[in-house]
């Protein structure tokens, strides 16, 4: 099935570009490893596609022979990486506090996975729920040590962890002693989740940096970003589907013409999209998908003829999309759909 729609903001891709620039990698070069346009536009775009930006990690590290790249793009995190989330978290209080505004804000910086936090007794434990748990290593290794980074900045010393798990295999070859320096710890691997267990007590260390006077008006700030993202993201998106939907019926689908049937110029609709945290090749699979089951279940249309209405000129790139987004043959899910109805 294809992906969720989702995209990271332009400020938290800079560290990546930053780190891969300390290494000697050109901005094309890195795009070009990636198998995006060979140039990154400047400026950035305000997202880019949340899947892109994993493209971009592995690149990078593969360029640069960097087994660790994801933990050094994550030390270069700084309170702009995180846009106006960071912001609210120079108002906190104290750690405690900035952990639950992460998990309220975090999608205001990117849809690559969500936090959480409990705390029992002396013990609390923050774990990291990767939206891509098939990503590499360097997707969950740069956001903790952009946690760390940030954290430690915030109160004003070095945090460091009883314990760390990753749920990603050893690499072989990581390096202990490179995980001790920028995570505070050497982690263990093939665990359940993303954690980092540290004592509770730290959760109401003060933040000696904060102004906790602004944070009223942050939050607020905050929370209107959070609703209009949530209007943008059911709003456009669902006009840019149901147009699709409206198309396929009797042409071809194109940008240009979708856009045109919305009274939108093309880049406009891109930026809303990206604003959405879409894009429009992610809105058409969307929109395929759904027609495609719907086609399958009706056992007079032949492949052909579904590959013919989904806008597909031949048979064999209709399977092959399919199995992108199901996993399986058209053909071995209609048998397993009819049979089950």
């Amino acid at each position: 099935m294809p992906a969720t729609p989702s995209r990271v903001t332009a400020a938290y891709l800079q560290p990546l570009l930053e780190t891969a620039a300390a290494l000697g990698i050109a901005p094309s070069a890195l795009a070009q490893a990636a198998g995006l346009a060979p140039d990154l536009p400047d400026p950035l775009p305000d997202a880019l596609a949340a899947s892109d930006y994993i493209a971009l990690l592995d690149a990078g590290s593969r360029l640069a022979g960097d087994p660790h790249f994801g933990l050094h793009v994550g030390e270069r995190v700084r309170p702009g990486t995180y846009s106006v989330y960071g912001l609210v978290l120079l108002a906190c209080r104290d750690i405690g506090q900035a952990l639950e505004q992460t998990q309220r804000y975090e999608q205001l910086s990117h849809d690559l996975g969500r936090s959480r936090l409990e705390a029992h007794g002396a013990h609390a434990r923050y774990t990291w729920i990767s939206h891509y748990p098939h990503a590499s290593r360097h997707l969950a290794e740069s956001v903790f040590a952009g946690i760390r980074t940030f954290g430690s900045w915030l109160a004003g010393r070095p945090l460091a962890p009883h314990a760390l798990a990753f749920a990603h295999a050893r690499p072989i070859d990581a390096d202990p002693a490179e995980y001790a320096r920028v995570l505070g710890g050497v982690p263990a691997f093939g665990a359940s989740a993303h954690t980092v267990d540290f004592d509770a007590a730290l959760l109401a260390l003060p933040l000696p940096a904060a102004d906790t006077a602004l944070y009223p008006l942050l939050q607020q700030h905050a929370e209107r970003l959070l609703r209009e993202r949530a209007q943008a993201t059911s709003g456009i998106v669902a006009q840019v589907h149901a147009a699709i939907v409206r198309t396929l019926a009797r042409e071809p689908v194109r940008l240009a013409g979708i856009a045109a049937e919305l009274a939108l110029s093309p880049r406009t609709l891109q930026r809303k999209l990206a604003d959405a945290g879409a894009t429009f090749q992610q809105v058409l699979d969307a929109a395929r998908y759904a027609l495609a089951m719907d086609y399958l279940r009706q056992d007079g249309l032949s492949l052909v003829d579904i590959a013919f209405l989904l806008g597909f000129q031949e048979q064999s790139a209709f399977t092959h999309a399919f199995r992108e987004w199901s996993g399986v043959n058209p053909g071995a899910w209609r048998e397993r759909a009819l049979t089950s109805s």
